[in-house]
């Protein structure tokens, strides 16, 4: 039985990977993963009893660690999801951004590189290194045009330049060492298992709480939406069909303002799980509205936020023959359902590190206490 390393197996967009690649694969999945804030086995609990299925805890700056896992389960493949990923979190706090990030990705890469020399000929021909990144390199976008593989890099946060930093790496370690590299680059992603801290699950829950549902600057960010599994299931093609050394942009076609992802977060609510019936939520409020729509409100927006973010996903839909499965309307709805079944999953993963606190206002500044969320 072969093996593929997942680093960042019990985050959010990994643990979905972990289960496509059970469900779709022979291989053996071994999960790297620190286990942070939003990192969690319970993400993993479904999974646990597979014989396919192994986990170590360690994080991928731990440069004898990296080291002694590639040794252990001699893989085919080393997938990185490994990563910090919240733009405001990195705003007050880019040190840890720079260490997962990019140093993680350094030590990850020549892990791989000295396992890769070590293996017979046609193993090591086979061997891949698949680098999961994000459109949030690119920088922002004016009101027309698409990111493409060929867009410059102009990373705007603390996170983003982390993110940029390692995929150039990615690429380095490609063109001087011939490592069989690839990197994609993904829009927004949504879906089951994403840790409160983003902007969905963050508004599924704090609507539910009959909590004020905060909203950045004018609403007016735009972002590229895409479900988790149409992103895994291009992940997974990449890995088996993508010519080492390519980039591939996976984007869901999706373009929403924040507002109006709020605006359809709150009729999915009404229609799963009705205002009128949660003791939380004001009959009617002093503006005059009703239901959860009544909890939206306008906050001061993060430092250097960009304003739109839009992927050009034509390669890998020609090359490889990607298209995603879910509409964004069914999408969402199915991610309501999800979080409305799973909040004690909820519960579990954000005890004693996150109370939905208003982050990204950089050490010096101060704000009133509401949920910040990543555009």
């Amino acid at each position: 039985m072969e093996s593929i390393v997942v680093t960042g197996g019990a985050g959010f967009i990994g643990s979905n990977f972990v289960r496509l690649a059970l469900a779709e694969t022979p291989d053996r999945v071994v999960v790297v993963d620190k286990l942070t804030y939003s990192g969690h086995r319970a993400s993993l609990a479904d999974v646990e009893r597979n014989p396919r299925f192994a986990f170590i805890e360690a994080d991928i700056a731990d440069r004898d660690a990296m080291r002694a896992a590639m040794a252990a389960h001699r893989p085919r493949a080393v997938l990185n999801f490994a990563a910090e990923t919240h733009v405001d979190r990195s705003i007050d706090g880019p040190g840890a951004f720079v260490n997962t990030n990019v140093n993680g990705t350094y030590e990850l890469l020549e892990a791989s590189r000295a396992h890769a020399a070590a293996l017979p000929p046609a193993a090591r021909e086979a061997f891949r290194f698949l680098h999961v990144s994000t459109d949030e390199v690119y920088g922002t976008l004016g009101e027309t045009g698409l990111f493409s593989e060929e867009t410059p890099y102009a990373p705007n946060s603390p996170y983003a330049a982390s993110k940029a930093a390692a995929d150039h790496l990615v690429r380095a370690w490609r063109e001087t060492y011939g490592l069989a590299t690839l990197l994609t680059n993904c829009s927004n992603n949504y879906g089951p298992y994403q840790f409160p801290e983003k902007l969905i699950p963050l508004m599924i829950l704090t609507a539910l709480e009959g909590k004020p549902l905060p909203i950045y600057g004018d609403g007016g960010n735009v972002r590229d939406w895409l479900h988790v599994e149409d992103h895994c299931r291009g992940i997974l093609l990449v890995l088996e069909k993508g010519a080492p050394g390519s980039k591939y942009n996976i984007g869901g076609g999706n373009e929403r303002t924040n507002l109006q992802i709020v605006d359809a977060l709150c009729a999915a609510l009404e229609q799963e799980r009705p205002a009128e019936k949660n003791p939380k939520i004001p009959r009617i409020s002093s503006k005059g509205k009703g239901g959860y729509a009544q909890l939206m409100t306008f906050v001061p927006d993060r430092p250097g936020h960009d304003r739109r973010y839009a992927i050009d996903a034509t390669k890998i839909r020609r090359d490889l023959g990607w298209s995603p499965s879910y509409s964004f309307e069914e999408g969402l709805l199915r991610t309501v359902r999800w979080y409305l079944s799973n909040l004690e999953w909820c519960a579990t993963i954000q005890a004693g590190n996150y109370d939905r606190e208003r982050l990204g206002l950089g050490p010096a500044a101060s704000a009133p206490r509401a949920g910040g969320v990543r555009a």
